[in-house]
């Protein structure tokens, strides 16, 4: 298991209802989740949307279970968005 930090932007903020919350997990996606165990449909709509940083890095479409998480590493939770 890692620790670090999940940041939320935008819809995903909103759903969240934090911009960040630490998580304690070996991949995306039981980190993901643990962070919508407390959360309802909304969240994981948003998430399912979502792409996802690591550290700076893209996921891109890698399968979550197979993306390990970094010690002290972050995740930035991005959701679709328009304009630019």
């Amino acid at each position: 298991m890692a620790k670090g930090t999940m940041r939320y932007w935008a819809a995903a903020k909103a759903a969240a209802g934090t911009h960040e919350e630490p998580y304690d997990a070996a991949t995306l996606a039981e980190a993901l989740k643990a962070a919508g165990s407390a959360r309802g449909e909304e969240f994981a709509r948003v998430v399912a949307r979502s792409s996802f940083l690591i550290d700076g890095d893209p996921v891109g479409g890698r399968p979550h279970d197979s993306v390990a998480l970094p010690e002290g590493g972050v995740v930035e939770v991005l959701p679709p968005f328009a304009g630019g």
